[in-house]
């Protein structure tokens, strides 16, 4: 009976790591979400380090993973303008701007993308967005400076 007893609880010893090693591994995956989140951080400090082509596939694997973000759509847009990509740049800040009408961000890079374009009024429009987004936030104060800025570099009043 005593050796049988041993038997058992050795079994249900056993049996017991087993679980538990096997749902430590269940959540060490390949990508951790701690690492997902990671390939937008990273892109966004190559976007500082104007390392835009690096930024782009962090990025969309990114999206690839989460799904559809404005923030990363956003910085996708703004990679690629910087790169001289409007096309693509517009494509994505309408994308960003679809998900969350009023993020800060591209509006304010879409407004700067319609400047480099010579498109005043859009380029004003788009400011209108983010007065009434967020009043007197920096995204309002850096494109209406850069308003400023091309008015007087075209003299417009």
């Amino acid at each position: 009976m005593k050796n049988q007893r041993l038997a058992l609880i050795a079994a249900l010893t056993g049996l017991s790591l087993g679980f538990a090693s096997h749902a430590f591994s269940m959540g060490s995956d390949s990508t951790t979400p701690a690492a997902k989140a990671d390939d937008y951080k990273k892109a966004v400090a190559l976007i500082d380090d104007e390392k835009y082509t690096a930024a782009i596939p962090l990025l969309q694997k990114s999206i690839k993973e989460k799904g559809e973000y404005a923030d990363a759509l956003n910085q996708l847009g703004f990679a690629n303008r910087k790169m001289g990509n409007w096309k693509a740049g517009m494509e994505y800040y309408l994308k960003a701007l679809s998900l969350e009408p009023k993020h800060l961000g591209a509006n304010e890079y879409l407004g700067e993308l319609y400047l480099e374009q010579k498109d005043l009024p859009n380029a004003e429009k788009q400011l209108a967005v983010l007065k009434s987004a967020c009043g007197d936030c920096d995204e309002f104060d850096t494109l209406e400076e850069a308003i400023d800025d091309y008015k007087s570099d075209n003299n417009i009043n």
